[in-house]
């Protein structure tokens, strides 16, 4: 019984025929390879490797503990006679195997590509990671209560109370959602803790041309970036109710900006404080990566929004959050080596705001 409520599990995660795992192996051994052939070196403590291992794995590990994605599944099988102890094993190992095989395992393949680790470091963060799942699944236990239906408990979902075509409704909804979803307040809040940290690091550089990478790093505050793809609901009613693309993406966008651009301020004023020069050229460069940042995030969720995905887990690792961000690291780069090259960002953020417009 319990290999059969396993397999159930097992292929909502993996796929029918169990299709991704091959998928998430073969991407593993192209990264492993990738990076084997290049020459970056680095040199990683095994208590840094075991700690980074583990760590890691148990965040991923919560995050789909706490999924709401699983219900339907959850629920019909709580239809049906069972043994909660089989059940909970069942239902951990299937999100353990996921966990190890499509997250755990591409981290591995980055780690022991650009660092000479040898079998017993190899074994050791088999391990770790094994242990981090199952302490992740102790831990969730203690906090939820060691029953079968902790995994089933009802969410609120901010979406539900939306109302279209009023766009203080939609601000409602921005913080509410923030409210309900603790760790993109987490995310956020991190995100100013390094705003305040990076002139440390930079302080050693001369100049003003750090600072658009300053700027560029606070834009990936990512998962503000995704609500559309987490959200299929209320994907649903904004593309079929009619106006509202432009009463939802704009203000959308706003909130991005507002999001960027409060860390920006707090990277400019740490960074004054340290004794660094600020001109209006400063604020203007912050201003433009903000903006730009948050339409290029918004028109990419308006148009490539992340679909087939499992659980809440595949969208807080999906590579293509991290295309908007990467656009503006090298824009910084270039703003570096030529100023000019901000002015033709202002006229790409001109021209993006039309397409906002006339959306």
């Amino acid at each position: 019984m319990m290999k059969n409520m396993y397999n159930v599990f097992a292929k909502k995660l993996f796929g029918v025929k169990y299709e991704r795992i091959l998928r998430s192996l073969i991407g593993s051994l192209i990264i492993f390879w990738a990076l084997s052939i290049s020459s970056i070196q680095i040199q990683i403590a095994p208590l840094i490797l075991y700690l980074m291992t583990a760590t890691f794995t148990a965040g991923v590990m919560w995050q789909a503990l706490s999924s709401i994605d699983n219900r339907a599944y959850l629920k019909n099988m709580m239809m049906l006679p069972f043994e909660s102890k089989k059940f909970i094993c069942a239902y951990i190992g299937a999100l353990g195997c996921y966990t190890l095989v499509t997250k755990t395992c591409i981290l591995l393949a980055v780690v022991f590509s650009i660092s000479k680790m040898g079998a017993v470091e190899i074994i050791w963060s088999i391990l770790c990671a094994l242990a981090a799942v199952l302490t992740a699944a102790c831990l969730f236990y203690c906090l939820k209560g060691a029953d079968v239906y902790c995994f089933y408990a009802e969410k609120h979902i901010a979406g539900q109370r939306w109302k279209a075509g009023r766009r203080h409704f939609i601000w409602k909804y921005f913080f509410r959602y923030m409210t309900d979803h603790k760790n993109y307040l987490v995310n956020t809040v991190a995100m100013c803790v390094i705003a305040c940290l990076l002139p440390v690091f930079f302080r050693q550089m001369n100049g003003l041309s750090v600072l658009p990478m300053g700027f560029a790093i606070l834009s990936l505050n990512t998962p503000l970036c995704i609500l559309l793809s987490c959200d299929p609901a209320l994907e649903q009613a904004v593309r079929f109710l009619p106006g509202q693309r432009k009463h939802f993406c704009i203000p959308y966008c706003l909130f991005i900006f507002t999001s960027n651009i409060l860390a920006d301020l707090i990277f400019i004023c740490s960074w004054k404080i340290q004794g660094g020069e600020i001109s209006s050229e400063t604020i203007l460069c912050a201003v433009i990566f903000a903006l730009q940042s948050a339409i290029g995030s918004v028109l990419l969720e308006w148009f490539r929004p992340l679909r087939h995905w499992k659980i809440e887990s595949d969208l807080w690792h999906h590579p293509r959050k991290y295309v908007v961000p990467a656009v503006m690291l090298l824009s910084a780069v270039l703003v570096g080596t030529a100023p000019w090259v901000i002015c033709i960002m202002g006229g790409v953020l001109v021209a993006e705001c039309v397409v906002f417009i006339v959306i």
